[in-house]
């Protein structure tokens, strides 16, 4: 007799940024001198929505899905979302700078958001 075949059943959650398309983290200093994280974001939510996210800290929140007030910008238009995640990010990055905190981070790009709408879209 061969072995007894066994079926294994789990619980899979759905990753609350699955349509997150490009991101980028800073490390900053908030105003009491304390280390501070800023996630900035570009995703594609239901109904071809473009959506930009800004979030300090995530990492201390229960869930990781986003705050409605996490949101800076949605919108049809991929040129008007990379417009406000390139100006957030700017304004963290100069915000930074003011602080001697001198990071680099690049801009969000155009291809870097195709590239994985092509893949979404096209099912690869």
């Amino acid at each position: 007799m061969g072995p007894v075949p066994v079926n294994y059943y789990r619980v899979v959650l759905v990753s609350a940024d699955r349509g997150r398309f490009a991101e980028r983290v800073l490390h900053g200093i908030d105003d009491a001198g304390n280390e501070e994280r800023v996630v900035i974001w570009i995703e594609r939510k239901p109904g071809a929505l473009w959506a930009v996210g800004r979030a300090l800290n995530p990492e201390h929140r229960n869930g990781k899905a986003p705050r409605r007030e996490d949101y800076i910008f949605e919108g049809y238009e991929l040129g008007d979302a990379l417009e406000a995640a390139n100006c957030a990010l700017e304004d963290d990055l100069t915000v930074d700078e003011q602080d001697g905190r001198g990071e680099f981070l690049r801009p969000f790009t155009r291809d870097e958001l195709l590239k994985p709408l092509e893949a979404w879209f096209f099912g690869r």
